[in-house]
């Protein structure tokens, strides 16, 4: 019995490892699409795996070094490899040498997560860093976004016209936001993982509604709205930083 409730969260974390292979394998077949929706599948897989994990209380070493080898699989490898066949490989090696670093970061990342959990525990309330699936995320979902535009399928499809036109200007922005995302995946930028949020609290009352608002959004406009989610949270980031650096000035003085 106790060994099949420590099997269960590594089910969930196996197909998050399946998930990021299919997405390699789409993207090598010029299927970006494909390839982008097989990396939001291994996000809801992964977090999927930890929650489960935790209110099983199957909680294992084995478990979290499996979990970070299928984070780095398909939030480190495939979403540099879907942007270097998508956009990076016109840019030689240049391109070739930015997609490396993303995929540098996202290792870095995952390391000292696991290097700082062991020590720490599960006590913090944020990430150190960008999160590498967060990172998978904005790369995923920009390429639905994108394919919508580049196909034409905005005129048909359920979209956010407005954002769907812009696309191209995103595309045009990826390699430096591919940058960007990298460094911000090695920094020490605070990041929220939700994992502490009681929602009898009035604040925490509000994240709910909005989490509601969101998925609404998210089944009317899944493309477009996966894309906003994952930029306003790397954005939350920026914001939180200023300010908590605004409060220390304001200490300090």
């Amino acid at each position: 019995m106790k060994r099949g409730i420590y099997i269960i969260p590594s089910i969930f974390t196996i197909t998050n490892i399946v998930a990021g292979f299919l997405s390699l394998h789409f993207s090598m077949s010029f299927n970006f699409s494909a390839a982008a929706w097989a990396i939001i599948v291994a996000i809801l897989m992964d977090i999927a795996d930890g929650r489960v994990a935790r209110a099983m209380h199957a909680e294992s070493l084995f478990g979290a070094e499996l979990d970070s080898l299928a984070d780095f699989l398909s939030f480190g490898i495939a979403p540099a490899v879907l942007m270097y066949q998508l956009v990076l490989n016109g840019r030689g090696k240049i391109g070739f040498a930015i997609a490396v670093f993303f995929v540098i970061a996202s290792a870095l990342r995952l390391a000292r997560f696991n290097s700082s959990a062991a020590i720490d525990g599960e006590t913090k309330t944020h990430f150190e860093g960008f999160p590498t699936t967060a990172a998978g995320g904005i790369i995923a979902s920009f390429v639905l976004s994108y394919e919508l535009y580049d196909t034409g399928t905005e005129l048909t499809a359920k979209n956010i016209k407005l954002l769907t036109k812009k696309m191209p200007l995103f595309f045009d922005a990826m390699p430096f936001l591919m940058v960007i995302i990298s460094i911000f995946l090695i920094s020490k930028i605070q990041y929220s993982n939700f994992k502490k949020l009681n929602f009898a609290k009035p604040h925490s009352f509000q994240l709910l509604v909005l989490l509601i608002v969101s998925i609404i959004l998210i089944f009317t406009y899944p493309q477009n709205t996966i894309f906003i989610i994952y930029i306003l949270y790397f954005l939350s980031g920026i914001i939180g930083y200023f300010l908590r650096l605004v409060r220390l000035r304001k200490h300090g003085k």
